[in-house]
């Protein structure tokens, strides 16, 4: 069976009577191209079922107009609230963006990289995933000089424009926060990967408990994959082994949602026996019984910056242009998990 032939600008310039220019710059939006051939060629192309080869064009002009997003998982209201942030700037300059998940695989990441790279997009605005340790398909795209901008899981072994949110100060306002509502046995939920989020989280934990009075115990910092599962693995780890603990910072929502769970299957109550503090934001954590206090990470804003810096690069000379590192200020949320009102005992 032979294939259907695919529509070129050719054939909506033999339907139309006019030259295959005209159809290029009418689809381009071109000014000298009147509204009402524009209009024409539009409604034309969608008849006739018309695909643009990005890829074509991007080598005659130069441009694809095309925005390569790399992101661990579409489905966390974080990365997709970011990604909503980026498309806000994008759209109202004509460009689009293609969404790729990394899956936290370092060789998915790398793959895609090559593959977005092919596809002649015009820059990569990336979250890294957990397990990248290596860098090198970053530095690929650097050496091409395609604009590269990095937000939230981000690294300094290379040079480009970076967008976090002040990890360190979201951790030390939300421990600050537990031990003025009377913690002092503060448990924190970390991830063991060399990832500058969760260093500069471990930070903040580490600092707040100092400038507190509060000994800092290494027993209390519990490793995994910040997954719900990891929270309930984590609150049985510590209760087998009969730490002592009476408040859990957690750097990912998730993994303090199953420890909620955890706690409420063991019986202990939150906050009363055990405050609990997450970090992102998720929009379960105020529907949980207790609602989950939680750092919410800016995450709209974050996309938007994301997105100016990539255009400012876009626009600049890259052998002149100084990388950035713009960091917003997280904002915590207080709520019921965190309100103790009568201290209570912890029993093991």
């Amino acid at each position: 069976m032979n294939k259907r032939k695919k529509a070129t600008i050719h054939d909506i310039a033999s339907k139309l009577g006019i030259t295959a220019s005209t159809v290029s710059r009418a689809l381009n939006n071109h000014p000298r191209i009147s509204d009402a051939t524009k209009k024409l060629v539009t409604k034309t192309a969608k008849d006739i079922n018309y695909q643009p080869n990005n890829i074509a064009a991007a080598l005659r002009n130069g441009k694809s107009r095309l925005i390569g997003i790399i992101v661990p998982t579409a489905n966390r209201n974080f990365f997709s609230s970011v990604v909503r942030g980026i498309e806000e700037i994008a759209n109202q300059l004509n460009y689009k963006v293609i969404i790729s998940q990394s899956y936290e695989n370092y060789e998915q990441e790398v793959q895609i990289v090559d593959t977005l790279l092919s596809a002649r997009v015009d820059g990569i605005i990336m979250s890294i995933g957990k397990n990248t340790e290596d860098f090198d398909h970053l530095e690929r795209i650097v050496d091409k000089s395609i604009p590269l901008v990095l937000f939230d899981r981000i690294t300094d072994d290379v040079e480009v424009n970076q967008v976090v949110i002040d990890d360190y100060m979201g951790a030390y306002k939300s421990v600050e926060h537990l031990i003025e509502n009377g913690y002092k046995r503060i448990a924190h939920f970390t991830n063991p990967r060399k990832i500058n989020i969760y260093s500069e989280r471990l930070r903040g934990y580490i600092d707040a408990l100092h400038n507190h009075g509060i000994p800092f115990d290494k027993k209390l910092i519990i490793e995994s994959n910040m997954q719900l599962e990891d929270g309930q693995r984590s609150v049985l780890k510590m209760l087998d082994e009969g730490l002592d603990f009476d408040a859990i910072f957690s750097s990912s929502d998730y993994a303090a949602m199953g420890a909620l769970q955890m706690l409420k299957e063991k019986n202990i109550n939150v906050p009363e026996q055990v405050g609990l503090v997450g970090f992102g934001n998720e929009p379960f954590t105020s529907f949980t019984t207790p609602s989950l206090t939680t750092v919410d990470q800016v995450s709209i804003p974050m996309g938007n910056v994301a997105a100016e810096l990539f255009f400012e690069l876009l626009k600049a000379d890259p052998k002149k242009y100084v990388p950035q590192k713009t960091v917003l200020k997280p904002e915590l949320i207080i709520r019921e998990s965190s309100a103790r009102k009568v201290a209570q005992p912890l029993n093991k």
